[in-house]
């Protein structure tokens, strides 16, 4: 993995690229929505073996923001569904208790499915993600973030500000909090960031370090369209078609 600097993690994405995120997530809609048209004229793909996958909105986002990736699982021949919880507003009390709530809702989620399931997570959805993973031992066969920065001292995105001025919520993260984040996961984990990403820093999206179970997975694209990003897309369907138990690592196919 090539080495990244601390100025790399602490800078937050240029305000240039930040400033286009809305118009190049509409450009990229627009092509998923036409590779999904012909999708429809083509032959279903094999499908998967069914486990259940949950998705998890990004910060002001909600159940149909992430529907694209929601019916692209479906498509696949999992059993998707989102957090349902609606917009995601962020953290509220004290974050402990807060994920401990979310995970007793998660595991009625999984219940009537009775195998572990894939929890992919966009933006601060992947942070939920990644803790419920902790939480929720043997009910967790993966996790998949898109464009989460769990590797950071501090908010590095340029998120906050703009959220703030809406009166929306943020999470707080301390340093006691970043340290669990950046732990490594007791799953396999795959992590899928954009060095174009106008929102968070790409670099904090990144493992801190190489593991047996853990990937970092570059893509082409904006913060904001990554629900509907082709790349993306390609890469969540090599990672839920693995058999349960043998994991490996993403090998991308030249098309």
């Amino acid at each position: 993995m090539p080495a990244v600097t601390e100025a790399a993690l602490l800078a937050r994405p240029p305000l240039s690229l930040f400033g286009i995120e809305g118009l190049r997530a509409a450009f990229e809609l627009m092509s998923h929505q036409i590779q999904a048209c012909v999708q429809a004229a083509e032959p279903p793909p094999p499908p998967g073996d069914g486990h259940p996958v949950i998705i998890f909105p990004g910060l002001g986002a909600d159940g149909a923001t992430v529907g694209p990736l929601r019916e692209h699982c479906r498509r696949l021949g999992y059993a998707a569904s989102d957090w349902g919880r609606g917009c995601n507003t962020g953290v509220t009390g004290e974050p402990g208790a807060w994920l401990q709530g979310l995970a007793h809702e998660v595991q009625a989620q999984l219940a009537p499915h009775g195998q572990p399931a894939t929890l992919v997570g966009w933006s601060l959805g992947g942070i939920y993600a990644r803790e419920l993973a902790r939480l929720l031992p043997g009910q967790v066969r993966q996790v998949i973030t898109i464009g989460t920065p769990f590797n950071a001292d501090e908010d590095h995105s340029n998120a906050g500000w703009v959220l703030r001025m809406l009166g929306c919520g943020g999470p707080a993260l301390d340093r006691r909090w970043a340290a669990r984040l950046r732990k490594p996961l007791p799953v396999p984990s795959t992590s899928i960031y954009s060095r174009s990403d106008g929102v968070v820093s790409w670099a904090a999206c990144r493992h801190p370090r190489a593991g047996r179970l853990a990937e970092d997975v570059e893509v082409e694209g904006s913060h904001l369209g990554m629900a509907w990003n082709r790349q993306v897309l390609q890469v969540l369907a090599d990672r839920l078609a693995q058999p349960a138990g043998q994991w490996r690592r993403y090998a991308a196919v030249t098309v």
